[in-house]
């Protein structure tokens, strides 16, 4: 059992996984004009992020990935589905279609309706031929992240690193197939949520997102 969390914030957390990143890429001799996009699941994957972006010079943007779950049981992802219709289904998936179908255009409204908040603050930059890093505050079950990285894949990036301060340990495997390299700094025993491994995690606002994608002053 933890006797203290992990992690102060996610600024914190996002701190501690820019060093570690920093020196894979060390050891794998990445050049300084090496192309590089940072991708935030928003919300709560944003502020973990922006140190990441900062410390590599990068854009910063998004991807909307958006759980699928039934209505009396929202925190139990059955597949996840991205505001540009990439969906992915756990094996937990109901047989009935038309629930399916009813869960899926739920999800993917909503997806859509916060891509739509996002977009007209994401830099104008592609995946396409770019080191591609996606990050979150943890992963939980995988399935958002698994999704992301599959509609990433649909661009072409150079490669894609998936990067997360915490994850259980049981899901390192099946989360390593959906990218080229993953990052992650510690994979706690019980797990239980992603939330009791910092000390503050508060909900994210939508206009805190906006606040971060707008202010990339380390690009200038």
């Amino acid at each position: 059992m933890l006797s203290k969390p992990l992690f102060r914030d996610r600024t914190h957390a996002g701190e501690e996984l820019a060093k570690e990143i920093l020196l894979q890429m060390s050891w794998d001799g990445f050049q300084a004009d090496q192309k590089m996009v940072v991708y935030g699941l928003p919300r709560g994957g944003v502020p973990v992020a922006v140190p990441i972006a900062q410390r590599l010079k990068s854009p910063l943007s998004v991807i909307v990935a958006k759980k699928i779950t039934l209505p009396e049981n929202p925190e139990l992802a059955l597949g996840a589905v991205t505001s540009d219709g990439q969906v992915l289904w756990s094996k937990r998936k109901p047989q009935n279609f038309n629930l399916q179908q009813m869960m899926l255009q739920q999800a993917q409204t909503k997806a859509q309706q916060a891509w739509e908040q996002f977009a007209p603050s994401c830099p104008p930059v592609t995946a396409h031929g770019v080191l591609a890093l996606v990050v979150d505050d943890g992963i939980a079950t995988g399935m958002t992240m698994a999704v992301a990285s599959q509609a990433l894949k649909l661009h072409q990036p150079l490669a894609i690193w998936i990067c997360v301060p915490v994850a259980p340990m049981e899901l390192i495997s099946s989360i390593q197939q959906w990218c080229d390299r993953l990052i992650v700094l510690e994979t706690p025993y019980p797990f239980f949520n992603v939330s009791r491994f910092y000390e503050q995690f508060d909900q994210v606002e939508t206009q805190t997102v906006l606040s971060y994608l707008q202010q990339q002053t380390w690009l200038q």
